[in-house]
């Protein structure tokens, strides 16, 4: 046992003071591990005190102390099993919903679910086997780094096709959603690049919105992983784990329109999105049968995070879209310029509404398609701000 004569603090020797107090420090580990193995004889011969002490001691962490948020629409999230929703006189005369076991009304999710943007997707009569067309493309001036990222993400979407952002004006975001949705995509993914980084991702749900922001981090490319499986064509299944708020329920959704509903499981891959603490981590594995009673993973690739930024109702907005030329009173060759370089980029984005050469042997041709107007101003559904993080403890999605 650690000497009780005097403290090492008040030994004026350095050397007899570090000497006592290293003696000090392995007299108390040896007592905590002689604790130790005497409670795990004990355990040993009754299973039930081990069980007991399980139960008692569990660590208080940053999930399961999670604040109580109202609109968490899950009846037992499991993390706040140690959180009690406010009673009925903390909220006034609102009626509380534990005696229905929801922390949530299960018709005012429903009339959510019913009215969101994504409801027209889900209520389709599509063929379910068809994966939904997805765009993706990148910022201006990209560089290798995202060209090979917008490869991995091609490879992980059934029905994604990749273009080449082309340069110059009249290629704006919203100019990009509107034409894409013209031609019968159903989401946009724009890959944003700065300092030679991929650092975020911005998704559009075709032809009405709305806009998602995240930030991006944490990109290991599938060449990067050890001993990473190969992909196959097949539709993968997807996971989505513990989106249990409002928020989160609409941007698990918004994830569904990316992928077949009708998964192809002989090809045993599965797509995962988990949250935790607002950091949504992507994994993509495939299972592999050991034998009749174990399966395991081995992970695809590639894995990044995402964290949640901003939701914006509608297309991406072009304050320009839409204006009046310039006045012709004085030349002005910047502007005579800039002209020129509009009316490159609206060829360069006919040329794709071209006529085909069946069409030109006297075919029908196909039905002209409109591009969608994107709008003159943003409007934010939902954005982060450092205040709303009143503690490490509060949590959106």
């Amino acid at each position: 046992m650690p000497t009780s004569r005097f403290e090492p603090s008040s030994i004026k020797n350095k050397h007899k003071r570090e000497e006592v107090s290293r003696k000090n420090k392995r007299a108390k580990g040896q007592a905590k591990l002689q604790k130790r193995l005497a409670l795990a004889k004990v355990e040993a011969n009754d299973p039930l005190v081990k069980k007991k002490r399980l139960a008692e001691n569990v660590p208080r962490t940053l999930d399961n102390t999670r604040e109580f948020d109202p609109s968490i629409l899950t009846a037992d999230p499991s993390s706040l099993k140690s959180v009690k929703p406010p009673t009925e006189t903390e909220v006034g005369d609102e009626p509380s919903d534990k005696a229905s076991g929801s922390l949530q009304p299960s018709a005012e999710s429903a009339a959510d679910i019913a009215s969101d943007p994504f409801a027209s997707y889900f209520a389709s009569n599509d063929d379910p086997s068809i994966p939904p067309k997805v765009l993706i493309t990148t910022s201006p001036k990209a560089t290798r780094v995202s060209y090979e990222f917008c490869d991995e993400l091609v490879g992980i979407f059934p029905g994604a096709e990749f273009h080449r952002r082309p340069k110059g004006r009249g290629f704006e975001m919203g100019r990009i959603a509107g034409w894409a949705a013209g031609r019968g995509f159903s989401n946009l993914i724009v890959v944003n690049e700065d300092v030679k980084k991929p650092n975020a991702i911005t998704m559009v749900h075709l032809p009405d919105g709305p806009t998602v922001y995240f930030k991006l981090s944490s990109i290991e490319l599938t060449k990067k992983i050890f001993g990473h499986a190969r992909a196959t064509p097949h539709h993968p299944e997807l996971v989505l784990n513990n989106f249990v708020t409002r928020l989160g329920h609409s941007v698990g959704r918004m994830f569904q329109t990316f992928f077949p509903p009708l998964p192809e499981f002989q090809g045993r891959q599965v797509v995962t999105l988990h949250n935790q603490r607002d950091f949504l981590f992507f994994r993509r594995h495939r299972y592999a049968f050991r034998s009749t009673e174990k399966v395991a993973l081995q992970e695809i690739g590639p894995r990044f995070t995402l964290k949640l930024r901003s939701i914006k109702k509608g297309l991406p907005a072009v304050k320009d879209y839409g204006a009046a030329p310039p006045s012709l009173e004085f030349d002005n060759f910047e502007d005579l310029a800039e002209g020129a370089e509009k009316d490159a980029a609206d060829e360069e984005m006919d040329k794709t509404d071209a006529p085909s050469e069946g069409e030109k042997d006297g075919e029908e041709p196909a039905p002209a398609s409109k591009a969608e107007v994107p709008p003159k101003v943003n409007e934010l559904e939902w954005a982060w701000k450092p205040e709303l993080e009143t503690t490490r403890r509060t949590f959106f999605l």
